[in-house]
């Protein structure tokens, strides 16, 4: 009975000892493994960082090559009044509205949102408007997505040309006959 006595809590110290060993071996190798898995996703933002930086220095070089090229385009055509000196009563009288000097929403087909795209884009004058390429409207509207892609900018300039000599009584009966700002 002695024996046992000793015995038992001996084989219970081996066995506790060789778990604590195996444990402690254990333990001791994870710690390596989740450093590397740590050091591997460390390297991964790093990477996806510097690639981020490199996009946002792509995208600042755009936005300067646009700014600059938006100037050089309000540049090369200065601002100029009307031909014929703006006389809002005499457009008022005809339209039955009120009309601002170079108010780009009078032109048949565009309305606030378009004209404040081609605002954003350096045509701020009726003059302007009348000496641009129908391509360049279309193209000012296709960058802005298909929401605006589906207007026709096909007389803009022409009726842009008449507000900026001053020929209302001539726009206005070609609107009458222009279907949202096409010709029929």
């Amino acid at each position: 009975m002695n024996l046992t006595c000793f015995l038992i809590p001996a084989l219970v110290g081996v066995i506790c000892g060789i778990l604590g060993y195996l444990l402690g071996k254990r333990a001791s190798v994870a710690p390596d493994e989740e450093y590397n898995s740590l050091k591997d996703d460390l390297d991964s933002c790093n990477r996806r960082n510097s690639q981020l930086r490199l996009d946002m220095e792509r995208l600042r070089f755009q936005v300067t090559d646009a700014a600059t090229k938006r100037a050089s385009f309000t540049e090369t055509i200065p601002e100029k009044k009307s031909v014929v000196p703006f006389d809002g009563t005499a457009v008022k009288t005809l339209f039955g509205k009120k009309i601002n000097e170079n108010d780009l929403k009078i032109i048949e087909g565009i309305g606030p949102k378009i004209e404040e795209l081609f605002k954003n884009s350096g045509v701020l004058t009726w003059k302007v408007l009348s000496e641009m390429p129908v391509e360049k409207c279309q193209e000012i509207l296709d960058k802005e997505g298909e929401r605006f892609q589906i207007h026709d900018p096909g007389t803009w300039p022409r009726q842009a040309k008449l507000c900026y000599e001053g020929k209302w009584q001539e726009l206005k009966d070609w609107q009458d006959i222009l279907d949202g700002g096409k010709e029929r």
